[in-house]
């Protein structure tokens, strides 16, 4: 059968929650092969057949696909991931109701009048647009607002780099959940500050809301990771994030290595 000749490519030590798919692909009779990162500089990475999925760092996740002739290689198809590609579509369930998407520069030098068109006193939420993410997430004070605090300079070069800036919200739960084709496969809680794992209920609300969502909102990639969050106005959609760079928590090892499996059989 051509589950059992399917490879993972898996990434060492990249998420402070450990590795919930080798265990589970190893006893699932897959093959399992060392992410390295020496590859890149001989153009030599392994000549695998079959069907070979990636999951580590994000970068990587991104890069292989255009580089490297595995098939599919990885999920992540980081230009449906923008969030300036799926908000639009997912606006009735998000968490942020109100939001603008400009390049990082006219930010800086319009705070005053973003701030006003968002309803926003004092501090704003700003993430980048992109979901490679090259800087973190963060809320910043009005009189901070810089491009220095965003971290230009440090992680990226350009200044025009486009970000969402939205009102704050209060946030006091996440879930993040697996979505292959179309259905939620596993899930867990994590505690985003610090990025801890906690259990997860799968007849829970929060679950039976990605499944909701995930029933609504077009799927970016035959794979992905759909967050939740419970805020004021109840359960919301925080964020969607490409399946070969995204930490699993406590996600379902074993139920995951299944359903991502059959989906790759089918693709491939």
């Amino acid at each position: 059968m051509l589950d059992a000749r399917m490879t993972w490519v898996l990434e060492r030590d990249v998420f402070a929650n450990g590795d919930c798919i080798r265990d589970a692909a190893s006893e699932a009779g897959h093959r399992v092969v060392e992410w390295s990162d020496e590859w890149w500089a001989s153009s030599r990475w392994p000549q695998l057949d079959g069907p070979v999925l990636f999951h580590g760092s994000l970068g990587n996740a991104a890069r292989i696909p255009r580089v490297v002739p595995w098939k599919p290689g990885a999920y992540c198809d980081t230009a449906r991931f923008y969030c300036s590609t799926w908000y639009p579509a997912a606006a009735k369930w998000l968490l942020q109701q109100r939001w603008e998407i400009l390049p990082a520069s006219r930010f800086v030098r319009d705070v005053e009048a973003v701030m006003e068109r968002l309803e926003a006193k004092e501090s704003v939420f700003v993430r980048p647009d992109s979901p490679l993410k090259p800087f973190a997430g963060r809320v910043l004070r009005r009189d901070q607002v810089s491009l220095a605090a965003l971290d230009h300079g440090l992680y990226y070069d350009d200044p025009d780099l486009p970000v969402v800036i939205a009102p704050v919200r209060q946030v006091a739960r996440e879930w993040r959940y697996v979505v292959a084709g179309g259905q939620v496969v596993a899930g867990s809680g994590y505690i985003a500050d610090g990025r801890t794992a906690a259990p997860e209920d799968p007849n829970g609300r929060p679950w039976e809301f990605a499944v909701e969502m995930a029933q609504h909102i077009r799927s970016p990639d035959p794979v992905y990771v759909l967050d939740v969050c419970e805020a004021d106005t109840g359960l919301r959609l925080l964020e969607l994030n490409p399946f070969s760079g995204a930490d699993l928590y406590r996600c379902s090892g074993a139920d995951i290595v299944r359903r991502v499996a059959a989906i790759v059989r089918e693709a491939v």
